[in-house]
């Protein structure tokens, strides 16, 4: 690897998909790994394929559809986990195992229950079962920011040694500050057996606000792979958002010594959109790089100033991060050449014919309906329609309010045993709406968060609605877009019951 050059390894279908409420199938796990090639990311973690049969399926299908960018799959140090990101990684175009074990000595005792040579004889045997199936192999010490430093310099020579050419540094729980973390970077890279034969690489958590200072205090320090997400997702408070890690670069590079980031930044706001929309995490508008805000100018010094020099208060152009505005982009005139060409413009370039025509159809429906359609319509119409599999489907719905407030409505689904229909009543329509779904379904799902927005502005905007579900104690996300609310969040609804079923599929797959 070249060390005058920073290397992007995106874990948002793996660590993003940590983030709480979150749940992508692998039709949209694809969407957003070719978004990430498009990018020009160098590495796309696409799971931890031990952890369950869909994860192991989405990786394996990555790998096989994927190409453009190393294809890493996790695993922990033993050889079942290491075994099963082999067998997911055999198609990729090249292929990386991440394998890891936690070194500090919080972890190793409370976690692990293992001894400091347990853990360095786990590398060992592990690596050397691991070595030569795959093309590269990186290691990752969980912990390590809070880890001995001598201990951490120890195990990673024992990895290097056993094959590993990249070592990983993880702030796990984004408890470092910044000086402090390049100089434990520069320990380590002054330390390590055999560093020379490896590159090191940093996985910072945003705990405490910190993890972009961080990422670019290690990288002066000389680390020369960056771990994150788009839009920052993960654990907790998230990962370092790769995208401002990249701009920082781009914007200050003299300070960063010139070095060479392959990173095509005009496609940002496509890729952080596509992954918005796709988990159902909305970027605050104030968010740096691709929030709605951060172009925005409302100040009337700040607008005077921009006026006569717009660097007086941007040191970079929104067309640098994709995202010019455009308000009018198709009509209900416009004919499927040329919404295929916008879709294909819009990041969307891998759908069939039969796809780009039923899409077409859902986007003469929606032009009817509303005098302005805008890229964010056409996202979302595309997004609400990459589902994997659907159990049921929304045949037609109907509703009105009582006299005292109270809301009938009533549903007709399709579901796996044909069309049935059902009604409720409710303190409104959505209430009553979901009820009668949910009688529809027979299964004891409880709503547990609903959100409501407009997609865009004006009197016939599309809403969106969020929700989250529980069945058996796990949470599964859902997302509907119509002009009609009631009807979004009965969509939102029921594709959150769809992935109810996919779940349950897998488990009985699984069983088998």
């Amino acid at each position: 690897m070249d060390q005058n050059r920073v290397y992007f390894f995106d874990t948002t279908l793996r660590d993003g998909e940590q983030t709480p409420g979150v749940s992508l199938q692998t039709p949209e796990k694809i969407e957003i790994a070719k978004g990430l090639v498009r990018l020009g990311i160098d590495v796309i973690e696409a799971g931890f394929p031990a952890a369950s049969p869909g994860d192991f399926e989405a990786v394996q299908t990555i790998a096989r559809e994927v190409k453009g960018a190393t294809i890493c799959a996790l695993a922990r140090a033993n050889e079942k986990d290491v075994q099963k990101a082999i067998d997911a990684l055999k198609d990729a175009e090249r292929s990386r195992l991440h394998v890891f074990i936690a070194i500090s000595e919080l972890h190793m005792e409370y976690k692990l229950k293992m001894t400091r040579q347990e853990v360095l004889d786990k590398v060992k045997s592990v690596l050397a079962y691991a070595k030569g199936k795959v093309d590269e192999i990186e290691f990752s010490g969980e912990d390590a920011a809070r880890s001995d430093l001598d201990f951490a310099c120890q195990v990673f020579g024992v990895a290097i040694a056993g094959g590993a050419t990249i070592i990983n540094v993880p702030d796990t729980v984004g408890y470092m500050n910044p000086n402090e973390f390049g100089d434990k970077i520069r320990y380590i890279k002054e330390h390590t057996p055999g560093i020379e034969n490896a590159i090191i690489s940093v996985h910072c958590h945003d705990d405490l606000g910190l993890a972009n200072a961080n990422t670019l205090a290690a990288i002066k320090a000389g680390a020369r792979q960056v771990e994150g997400t788009i839009n920052g997702l993960g654990e907790r408070a998230g990962n370092v958002a790769i995208e401002e890690v990249v701009m920082a670069l781009k914007t200050r590079h003299e300070y960063f010594d010139d070095l060479q980031v392959n990173i095509d930044t005009k496609q940002f706001t496509k890729v952080s959109k596509l992954v918005s929309r796709l988990t159902g995490v909305v970027v605050p508008p104030n968010k740096p790089i691709v929030g709605s805000n951060a172009f925005a100018h409302e100040s009337g010094i700040h607008q005077h100033g921009m006026m006569s020099n717009p660097e007086t208060y941007e040191i970079m152009t929104p067309e640098s991060v994709g995202a010019e505005k455009t308000d009018l982009v198709l009509g209900k005139h416009s004919g499927r050449h040329a919404f295929a060409d916008h879709l294909a413009k819009l990041g969307f370039q891998s759908f069939t014919e039969e796809k780009i025509n039923d899409l077409f159809a859902k986007f003469k429906e929606l032009a009817d309906r509303k005098k302005q359609v805008y890229d964010d319509d056409i996202i979302a119409l595309v997004v609400d329609n990459l589902h994997h599999k659907k159990a049921f489907e929304l045949v037609a719905q109907y509703y009105k309010l009582g006299e005292k407030g109270y809301a009938y409505a009533d549903v007709r689904l399709m579901t796996p045993e044909g069309e049935k229909a059902d009604a409720a009543v409710g303190d409104g329509p959505v209430d009553a709406s979901l009820k009668a779904v949910e009688r529809v379904v027979g299964l004891p799902i409880s709503l547990k968060d609903y959100q409501i927005r407009a997609i865009t502005a004006g009197k016939d905007a599309l809403g969106e609605a969020t929700l989250k579900v529980e069945y058996n104690g796990r949470l599964y996300h859902g997302r509907g877009i119509s002009t009609d609310i009631v009807k979004s969040s009965v969509n939102a609804y029921i594709n959150a019951v769809n992935s109810v079923f996919l779940a349950m599929e897998l488990e009985q797959q699984e069983e088998k």
